[in-house]
């Protein structure tokens, strides 16, 4: 009786054992792993961290599931990561998805220090507006902006954001360091117009908007720099009249001394783009002691008759690159003085005007040093010159290492020049010495010129030496007013390497004799 008992017992849990598996009432063989359940805290904060945002810094808000990949809409772009006009940019790439049912995350996001650091920020940018400029065309807001600078030059990295639709008129001003921080963004998108008060200019300034002994100063945008060169240009010289009555005061005339509309000094790495400069009273933008100067895209304008209005001056500056570039005005498109070296321009329309000039060098018997200067690609419309060297009587010093390639010219004067009698009244002084040119390449000049294709008038005491000319082509236009003329050389030295057109026989070929050997006061 025992024993059967024994066997149904063992029997009953047989039974009971084959029952559990078939109901599943165990969670191993569901495929789900034991785990010890999180306490009721930690579950609290897991249920209400979902689809709303945490104070935590990795996690957006408003953005339960956003991908981590995806960068927020608002988030700041680096200036290197901004699109480009007319091209796609490419987004952040995705993981692989892995064999699974979802993909692997990598170990680590990608890491947004570097983009984070060249990425502007709203206490980096200082909107002339938020400083009271009123941009009305009519208020004064030299102040305004002043007050935007001073803010600016505290931050590294800094904007100074002129807004586009507005024009801002501003009277001279001095966008200073030494002390201002590095890497300034001057973004000009509106307009600023010179005032046209003589009382704002006093007895005469030499310029308007000036940027002094900054590093990595940098002026963007589509907007326009107005000088209303008008108001100067259609003005006589002032006279002796000291009347100063706050009535009267707006009909006197503008004082003698004209402002550059733009300069640059003492400073280095300077960029120039996008911008355009217009009706400057004077010279519409200026490089004086400089290094490292980019200036592209920008566009330069004002009539042919408006006196003295360079485009783009160089003095006492190096490394410089202008190109692609507009420049129309009343004097020349470029002009670079004493003092400067390793100049590349290329890629520029220049007309009207009067060309692109080195000089005039060793003016009131001065010291004059130029070289390593390169012009090319450049097209050349309706020019008084085409690519011109002038020096003064009298001066003393050297241009070297000069390379004029790739000029078309239409309906220029006179297209090549080299003038070591340079005056600009009806008669100057005759002096025995002069700032010494040599080594000048001149490779395809071509088009149609209306006075005279060559003129090379060199100094007996210091002859021009290692004049190079290849691929010269250069064809008579007749214009009713001037009068055509053949080449000219007078103490000219050099080379032909290919017949020119029309001929040039008056270079002689080879090296001067007995010329003068540069003294030591000479030499740069």
């Amino acid at each position: 009786m025992r024993l059967r008992l024994k066997g149904l017992t063992l029997l009953l849990l047989v039974v009971i054992v084959v029952l559990c598996s078939g109901v599943r009432l165990c969670n191993a063989r569901s495929g789900k792993h034991w785990r010890r359940n999180k306490s009721p805290s930690t579950s609290l904060l897991r249920s209400k961290g979902k689809g709303k945002s945490s104070s935590s810094s990795h996690r957006q808000k408003g953005k339960g599931n956003q991908n981590p990949y995806q960068p927020s809409p608002n988030a700041p772009v680096s200036p290197s990561e901004r699109p480009i006009q007319g091209k796609r940019t490419q987004g952040p790439t995705m993981p692989a998805p892995s064999d699974g049912n979802s993909y692997t995350m990598p170990s680590s996001p990608p890491p947004p220090a570097a983009e984070a650091a060249a990425a502007p920020s709203p206490d980096t940018v200082f909107n002339v507006v938020n400083f009271g400029a009123k941009g009305d065309g009519v208020t004064d807001d030299t102040q305004a902006f002043q007050e935007a600078w001073a803010a600016a030059c505290k931050v590294e990295a800094s904007t100074v954001l002129v807004p586009s639709e507005l024009e801002f008129v501003v009277g001279p001003i001095s966008f200073s360091g030494p002390y201002c921080k590095r890497n300034i963004l001057f973004q000009l998108d509106g307009t600023i117009l010179a005032r046209t008060s003589a009382r704002a200019w006093g007895s005469g300034l030499l310029q308007w908007l000036e940027f002094t002994k900054l590093t990595g100063i940098a002026i963007q945008g589509s907007g326009v720099i107005n000088g209303r060169g008008q108001e100067w240009w259609t003005y006589s010289d002032s006279n002796d009249d000291d009347n100063d009555d706050v009535y009267n005061v707006e009909l006197e005339q503008m004082p003698k001394i004209k402002p550059t509309a733009l300069r640059f000094y003492g400073s280095s790495n300077v960029t120039v783009t996008g911008i355009t400069i217009v009706n400057s009273s004077q010279c519409h933008l200026k490089f004086d002691s400089c290094q490292g100067v980019m200036v592209h895209d920008l566009t330069i304008s004002s009539p042919e008759n408006s006196p003295n209005t360079d485009g783009i001056h160089l003095q006492n500056s190096k490394e410089v690159n202008i190109h692609h570039t507009n420049l129309a005005c009343g004097d020349d498109c470029v002009s670079i003085q004493t003092g400067c070296s390793d100049i590349n321009i290329h890629n520029v329309n220049c007309g009207p005007g009067h060309g692109i000039s080195i000089g005039g060098l060793g003016r009131y018997n001065t010291k004059a040093c130029v070289s390593n200067i390169t012009v090319r690609d450049v097209n050349m419309f309706k020019t008084m010159t085409g690519v011109r060297i002038k020096t003064w009587q009298g001066g003393s010093g050297l241009v070297q290492g000069i390379r004029f390639s790739n000029i078309q010219v239409s309906e220029v004067r006179t297209p090549i020049i080299i003038d070591q009698f340079y005056c600009d009244k009806a008669t100057c002084r005759n002096q025995t010495s002069a700032v010494a040119v040599s080594g000048v390449q001149y490779e395809n000049i071509r088009g149609t010129f209306t006075i005279k294709p060559a003129h090379f008038a060199c100094s007996d005491s210091y002859p021009c030496s290692e004049i190079t000319l290849t691929g010269i082509q250069l064809k008579p236009l007749i214009v009713p007013q001037y009068h055509l003329y053949s080449p000219f050389c007078w103490q000219a030295f050099g080379e032909l390497y290919t017949p020119t057109i029309p001929p040039i026989p008056c270079l002689q070929i080879g090296k001067p004799a007995g010329n003068n050997v540069l003294s030591d006061h000479d030499l740069c």
